[in-house]
């Protein structure tokens, strides 16, 4: 039966021959009782669709169909995941009705989903289109389908033994672990679909790359290669993404019998991204955000927010922290007596699972007025009912406020209503800049981490551990995966050396062997594999705990602990930091505790050891919990300072205004980024406003504090300027022969140094040659409490220190002891894999390198110019990196005295043409 006919056999409000269908070959290359089922649940559409599909299932069911590899880019709510699986659905009842024994007791499509939540709620929605299909057809037809994951109890894992879901639904953890299973794994030999969802979220971490192989090994395993599906909201390069997903092939030996020519699968991309509406806007409390009390611009933002939830149906509101969240949720219960436990909730990841399962269901259902969270709901649970997202400060990415804003208006057609609330003048441009790029159709990049050896490590051990194979065939395996393309045969030696524990010592360190590696022996001989050739190179397991090692100690979520932080002197308990705070301090940082600061001194383990002082903070209290600026946005931002100096240049202030007012921001927020660059030029001329073709520095005499602070206008974000900063400062120290203290954030960084020490932070930028960046900023972090942390991780990833073994468990500040002691060891051996994963994980992931290298390398051919200003007062573009330097910015009371003060001094060199706050704010 045809699309006409079925939509004439149904209840719906139009007439069957007067819609648009353009889709029509789609559904009737379905199965009869396929069709009748989507269009008794879509059909009501229609008319809003122009057919009976939305644009990525009717370019991605037909894709999916003839067995091709398939990236899928489209919005939150526009039925990506349902093109996945509509055509395997499809193919799967059809196989039931047709073949005589019906499908076999085994996996045929495996759903990888970074998230429990996501998983659980794809198997929720799988019921839907599995019930209604089967109720239609003949017979009592089985297409199972049950989730496996971390969470699934023992019970449940032996019934899939015996009745075998031909769905499963799982994440990357168990996946890696089911390969590895002794029963389960013959499961798996089915397999040919394999959907991955929200594929961004694991491309650019070690989660990724642990898929990655575990796909390429599941390659090894079934009979023909698996169709691959990825699905994402939000993603660039969708290239490299595809790329990705499919994995490689590898053309022939070539002379030396290792190198090969890497190919990438065959693959097709549906880049749906845009088609849904955007109803976006920046807006801002008040057109000064120094002026105006603290007070008033809360409770403006308060009266603003409620009056946004008032207006809709369901809000989400995206804060950056936890506990940002928390805050606004508290705030407006105190404000506002409409909000109470009934109607309005909190999700974050510190709550317990009961507490995120709850409130995800009154979401789902619609009977929560307002949500507020941090990033927990950026992926995961559909929320048919929010219509409004409320994003509170900047979300980093024009990515981030894509995923986030897409929350809303979950059903194509709707539009999707978002509002960005910036509270802080910095957050002000690259804000203004995100929206504009957003509605352009703008995407940040993901980087793919390459070449882990971590990763690698679980994986030959696994591959070890399931048979004694050929190595040739490990080094294809991983070859074959994305991330691994390139490994080269000296990476690969540098990997067996550690696996085979072949460095002397070692063993001594209860690090042992966790590989043999030999040639096949004749068959005479003591170890004759008769299945190969006489001489062949084998790998095979050690040790007789090898299986049970590895299912309890793989994955790449590294655990995390809180540091207790004792005074040296009495050794007096004064209250915990997170361990991720540690990677920002070095010996002399001051940090606030508990309304006290003290000054960091080391580690030992879980504690720290500090000594009061009352020098001013360095290092902010949230700076390891906020999202860093992606890098290309920071580039966009700095394009657009470009080009607003070039208006201010041939019109002025009136021009940039009416400029501003192209771009989706409210009048408070235009009113508020023309005067911060009116008074940024009027004081220290254009010059010291960085753009794409110029990087700033701006050098402070405190004569009050007896410093030299270096103020770099580097807006690349904040891992960027993370790393350069390391160079600059090791270089700075080196040359003034002095400590350095440095201050990091998305816009910039501060060096700092004694007054009576000078250095030209300008001229050190110039002379960085790119190909010394990797070896500064490797000598730089050599004793960081950043690299004793990353070594811990790695170790431990790379099965060094195993978090579990015979029934102990080893918490993360256990492991870190351990790390500790095996960290000055493994430094001094020759090309040792974990450490040189470490380094590799800390430059080029966490600390951008190769960004820095591109950026220098512009300096040095001319395209960008450094140039230096001397200041006597920071300039409005460096009052935020000058607020590192002055106080913790958690006290929200001493931030705004110093920006005031700052802000005065400005005002008073060039005259305060805007009044004070309160006849500016009353005069807009």
């Amino acid at each position: 039966m045809g699309a006409r006919d079925l939509l004439a056999r149904g209840d719906f409000d139009f007439d069957a021959d007067s819609v648009e269908v353009d889709d029509a070959a789609v559904l009737e290359s379905l199965e009869p009782e396929v069709r009748e089922w989507w269009v008794e649940q879509f059909g009501e559409y229609v008319p809003d669709n122009g057919g009976l599909f939305t644009p990525p299932q009717k370019e991605a069911i037909p894709l999916i169909n003839e067995g091709t590899n398939a990236l899928v880019a489209s919005p939150t709510g526009s039925g990506k995941t349902l093109s996945a699986f509509t055509a395997i659905l499809n193919e799967l009842f059809r196989r039931e009705r047709e073949w005589d024994e019906g499908l076999d007791n085994s996996v045929y499509c495996l759903y990888v989903s970074p998230l429990k939540s996501l998983a659980n709620d794809i198997h929720r929605n799988l019921e839907v289109p599995l019930s209604g299909i089967a109720d239609k057809m003949d017979g009592d037809p089985s297409v199972r389908h049950a989730i496996r994951h971390g969470d699934t109890d023992d019970a449940a894992r032996r019934k899939m033994l015996e009745e075998t879901p031909h769905i499963l639904n799982t994440t990357p953890e168990t996946l890696a672990i089911l390969l590895n299973s002794p029963k389960f794994k013959q499961k798996l030999e089915t397999v040919e679909y394999v959907v991955v969802d929200e594929i961004h979220s694991l491309a650019d971490g070690k989660r990724g790359t642990h898929l990655a192989l575990s796909l390429e090994r599941l390659e090894n395993m079934v009979e023909s290669s698996p169709t691959r599906i990825g699905c994402s909201a939000t993603v660039e390069p969708l290239s490299d993404i595809a790329d990705f997903l499919v994995g490689c092939e590898r053309s022939a030996d070539g002379a030396d019998g290792d190198a090969r020519e890497a190919t990438v699968r065959d693959r097709e991309i549906v880049d749906t991204r845009f088609v849904r509406e955007f109803d976006i806007e920046l807006q801002c409390p008040t057109d000064d955000l120094i002026d105006t009390p603290r007070d008033v611009v809360n409770e403006r933002f308060y009266d603003q927010l409620h009056d946004l939830i008032s207006d809709h149906t369901n809000t989400l509101v995206f804060t950056n922290t936890r506990s940002g969240a928390e805050r606004v949720l508290h705030n407006l219960r105190e404000r506002f007596a409409e909000y109470d436990e009934d109607n309005s909730g909190c999700h974050h990841g510190s709550l317990s699972k009961e507490a995120r399962q709850s409130i995800e269901a009154d979401l789902k259902d619609g009977s929560l007025d307002v949500v507020t969270t941090s990033t927990s709901l950026e992926l995961g649970i559909d929320m048919p009912h929010i219509d409004l997202v409320v994003q509170v400060g900047s979300p980093k990415s024009v990515a981030s406020l894509l995923q986030r804003v897409g929350r809303a208006g979950h059903q194509l057609g709707q539009t999707v209503a978002g509002r960005v609330v910036a509270l802080d003048r910095d957050e002000l441009v690259e804000c203004a800049v995100m929206l504009k790029k957003a509605e352009e159709g703008f995407v940040d990049r993901v980087f793919v981490p390459e070449e882990a050896y971590d990763v690698a490590a679980q994986h030959v051990y696994g591959m070890a551990i399931n048979d004694v194979r050929p190595e040739r065939e490990v080094r294809e395996t991983l070859r074959r995966a994305y991330p691994y393309r390139n490994f080269s045969d000296d990476q690969f030696e540098t990997l067996f050396r550690y696996l085979t524990s072949d460095y002397e010592g070692l063993e001594d360190k209860n690090v042992y062997a966790k590989i043999w590696r030999d040639e096949n022996d004749p068959p005479d001989g003591e170890y004759h594999y008769p299945e190969f050739d006489v001489g062949e190179p084998l790998i095979g397991k050690r040790g007789k705990l090898a299986r049970v090692i590895y299912m309890t100690n793989i994955g790449t979520i590294p655990d995390s602990f809180t540091c207790d932080v004792f005074t040296r002197g009495d050794n007096e308990w004064v209250g915990d930091l997170d361990e991720s705070y540690l990677d920002t301090l070095e010996k002399g940082d001051v940090f606030v505790l508990g309304g006290q600061n003290f000054e960091f001194q080391y580690r030992r383990g879980s504690k720290v050891y500090a000594d009061r002082t009352s020098a001013r903070p360095t290092v902010p209290s949230w700076f390891s919990e906020r999202l860093p600026l992606s890098y290309d946005l920071g580039r966009s931002i700095l394009e657009f300072q470009g080009d607003l100096l070039e208006r201010f240049a041939k019109r002025g202030k009136p021009a940039v205004r009416v400029w501003l007012r192209e771009f989706p921001l409210d009048e408070n927020s235009v009113r508020a980024i023309a005067r911060m660059f009116d008074e940024q030029i009027r004081y220290a001329g254009p010059e010291s406003v960085s753009t794409d073709r110029r990087l700033a520095v701006e050098v402070e005499l405190d004569r009050d504090e007896y410093e030299r602070h270096y103020y770099v206008h580097s807006n690349y974000g904040r891992k960027f300027n993370d790393g350069l900063s390391r160079v600059v400062a090791y270089r700075c120290a080196n040359a003034a022969n002095t400590n350095v203290s440095v201050a990091v954030a998305d816009h910039g960084f501060t060096i700092s140094m004694p007054l009576n020490r000078k250095v030209d932070v300008a001229e050190i930028l110039r002379d960085v040659d790119p190909g010394e960046v990797r070896s500064d900023l490797r000598a730089a972090l050599e004793g960081t409490e950043l690299l004793q942390r990353y070594f811990r991780i790695n170790a431990t990833r790379s099965l060094m220190i195993l978090k579990r073994y015979k029934g102990y468990e080893k918490s993360a500040s256990e492991q870190q002891v351990s790390s500790e002691m095996l960290l000055g060891f493994a430094e001094g051996l020759e090309d040792f894999a974990v450490i040189e994963e470490t380094y590799r994980e800390i430059i080029e992931d966490k600390l951008a390198v190769s960004a820095i290298e591109d950026v220098l390398a512009d300096v040095q051919a001319g395209d960008v110019a450094v140039v230096q200003n001397r200041v006597d007062t920071p300039t409005p573009k460096a009052f935020g990196l000058a607020t590192l330097m002055a106080s913790d910015v958690v006290l929200a009371e001493d931030e705004s005295a110093v920006l005031q003060e700052f802000h005065d001094r400005v005002l008073e060199e060039i005259g305060d043409e805007y009044g004070n706050a309160g006849g500016a704010s009353a005069a807009k």
